[in-house]
């Protein structure tokens, strides 16, 4: 199958944080944005099971959890692929991938893509970090690795804009856009700006 390679958005810095209501696949909690009120810093992250650059990122996703999640970081995980052209990001494997990788965040389906819409998530992964007032503080790439390319997997970009949100300091406005398979949408269901 062709992997196209889709960039992030970059929506607008300020931002404020679509609020969103999705199920846990793993719990089956739902997780909105007061799941997260009471936590310095939220991550939202729109991945999935089938993509080569979630995948090699997957393990290094499951670290950032371990490190940041107690230390005042709200992070969730959503995936928005259409299912029925990729059988692979079914709930069930999602739930499968995050016991696997051993996630200590929440793990949802967007079965209808609107909160990707909403979020103009446009790749997996993209990356969209929001400080204590749901202000966008960064959009952009976990770092510079990429598959196949032999740069090492550190998380330096979006490591850094954690460690600035968390100490309540400016965060770098220079972000470099996340680059990944594009969300699979459902036919007819493409936002206006797939495919920009």
């Amino acid at each position: 199958m062709l992997m196209v390679k889709t960039l992030s958005t970059m929506l607008p810095l300020g931002t404020k944080a679509p609020n969103f209501s999705l199920e846990d696949v793993v719990s089956g909690k739902k997780i909105s944005l007061d799941t997260f009120a009471d936590k310095k810093a939220l991550l939202v992250m729109f991945i999935c099971v089938h993509c080569p650059f979630v995948k090699h990122l997957q393990d290094a996703l499951a670290a950032l959890g371990k490190e940041y999640v107690d230390k005042g970081l709200g992070i969730v995980a959503i995936s928005a692929n259409d299912i029925t052209t990729h059988p692979d990001d079914s709930p069930e494997h999602m739930k499968k991938m995050a016991e696997t990788l051993g996630l200590n965040f929440p793990f949802c389906y967007d079965e209808s893509q609107e909160v990707a819409k909403a979020y103009t998530a446009a790749c997996t992964p993209d990356f969209f970090l929001f400080d204590r007032d749901n202000s966008l503080v960064y959009r952009g790439q976990f770092d510079d690795s990429r598959p196949g390319n032999d740069v090492p997997i550190t998380g330096k970009d979006l490591k850094a804009a954690i460690e600035d949100v968390l100490r309540d300091r400016k965060v770098d406005t220079q972000q470099k856009p996340s680059i990944g398979c594009n969300i699979k949408w459902k036919a007819g269901n493409e936002p206006p700006y797939f495919g920009a």
